[in-house]
This record gives C-alpha cells, sequence and structure tokens, in this order.
C-alpha cells in the first residue's frame, strides 16, 4: 500500500477488519458455507 503498488481500497479481511457489518458479513458467510459443507456430506454418505 505504501508503495503503490496496489490500490488502498478493496475487500475488508475477514474477522481483522474494524467494523460491524464486515464482522457479520463475513461470520454469516462462514455459517452458510458450513451448513453447505455438512449436508454435502450427509447426501455423499447415503449413496
Amino acid at each position: 500500500m505504501t508503495i503503490g503498488l496496489f490500490p488502498v481500497v478493496g475487500i475488508p479481511l475477514p474477522f481483522i477488519s474494524y467494523g460491524g457489518s464486515s464482522l457479520w458479513a463475513f461470520t454469516i458467510l462462514l455459517f452458510i458455507f458450513l451448513k453447505l459443507d455438512t449436508t454435502r456430506i450427509q447426501v455423499l454418505s447415503r449413496v
């Protein structure tokens, strides 16, 4: 950032960046992915 190779604005770092909305969004997204993964594992184990 200080050298100027990359833009300063962008996607906030998950669970590190300051701000409650970012924290909530990444937490909800994490739980959605975990739920989808457990559903996928259950479907594959039935076959």
